[in-house]
């Protein structure tokens, strides 16, 4: 394991270069793609930025540190900065360095940042049962439906059963679909944003649900393993491989367009956890149910979609409502 050095001691390109890539070889499986990702695209914006100003990004100074967040903070959310900086302190690390954005400058940038700027999130546009119901018969009007329409139809079904996010949607397999007698069936998830070991987990369809999915399976000839959710031609004709994660908020918009379903905002991956845990917590379940559910670890989110429900649940309403001021 490299111990990080003080910002004081100087080091050189090469040794920086050998850490990283040996932190590269030594990290190799431990993240999820996703992770990798982000980290990659977060330190190449740094990366550039430091390029543009003339400044150093690796080691980078807090000063230099405290001078991005500022820059960012003008064109970018909040929760983004704070995830650049997460990234900036990995890469750090990784060369075996002290992270700048733990130092003062860096940490009084932050909070100018949140000073300045509401911290609030934008919530994703729900996708509650009403409006996916209408989604979904849409479907089935008119004409025989196509194999892409079917596929569309039965993800948003999935989605909302399960509460699972994108990248999950897309990493089901055929072979994981487990029928309960008379009561639905069950699927296992392998691999989720919480569960990066891969202990999996199983989640529950209704019946309606799986009804869907097997005109969907049908349409592209039934198989019977390989990716659940998968590219269709026009000719219904299925690739063997799996779906883009990109492509699911993109299919929930193209099924709400086709149904005249208005939204505020174009819902996004996250639209139908958001739609499932307001209707659950609007049927009278619990928060722990609700956060069994959608495999949440913490009640801050699922209190945050459910705000307005739990509000008109809560502490001030009984007393207003034993006051009898109504």
């Amino acid at each position: 394991m490299v111990v990080p050095e003080s910002r004081d001691q100087p080091i050189d390109r090469a040794t920086i270069d050998a850490r990283l890539n040996d932190h590269a070889r030594d990290a190799a499986g431990a993240f999820a793609p996703n992770t990798i990702r982000a980290l990659a695209a977060d330190t190449r914006v740094f990366s550039a930025w430091c390029a543009g100003q003339g400044r150093e990004a690796l080691p980078a100074s807090p000063e230099t540190v405290a001078a991005f967040v500022d820059a960012m903070a003008g064109v970018r959310a909040p929760a983004t900065v704070r995830r650049y900086c997460a990234s900036i302190a990995s890469m750090h690390r990784a060369a075996g360095l002290v992270p700048p954005t733990a130092m003062q400058p860096a940490k009084l940038a932050l909070r100018r940042m949140a000073r300045a700027k509401t911290t609030r999130q934008r919530q994703a546009e729900p996708l509650n049962r009403p409006a996916l119901d209408r989604m979904l018969a849409a479907v089935g009007q008119g004409a025989e439906p196509t194999a892409i329409a079917l596929r569309d139809a039965a993800l948003a079904a999935v989605a909302y059963d399960t509460l699972l996010r994108r990248s999950e949607l897309v990493s089901l397999y055929i072979e994981d679909l487990a029928p309960v007698s008379g009561e639905g069936t069950t699927i296992l998830v392998r691999r989720s944003k919480t569960d990066q070991g891969g202990e999996g987990v199983v989640k529950f369809l209704a019946p309606d649900t799986v009804r869907a999915l097997r005109a969907y399976l049908d349409a592209i000839g039934a198989p019977t393993h390989g990716p659940l959710f998968r590219p269709v031609t026009r000719w219904g004709r299925a690739a063997a491989k799996a779906l883009e994660g990109q492509e699911v908020p993109r299919i929930f918009r193209k099924l709400a367009e086709a149904a005249g379903v208005r939204t505020a905002r174009p819902h996004s991956g996250h639209s139908t956890r958001v739609g499932a845990a307001q209707d659950m917590l609007a049927a009278g379940l619990e928060l722990g149910e609700v956060m069994q559910a959608g495999s949440w670890k913490s009640v801050a989110m699922v209190a945050r979609y459910g705000e307005r429900l739990l509000a008109r649940r809560g502490a001030a309403r009984k007393l207003a409502v034993l006051q009898n001021r109504a």
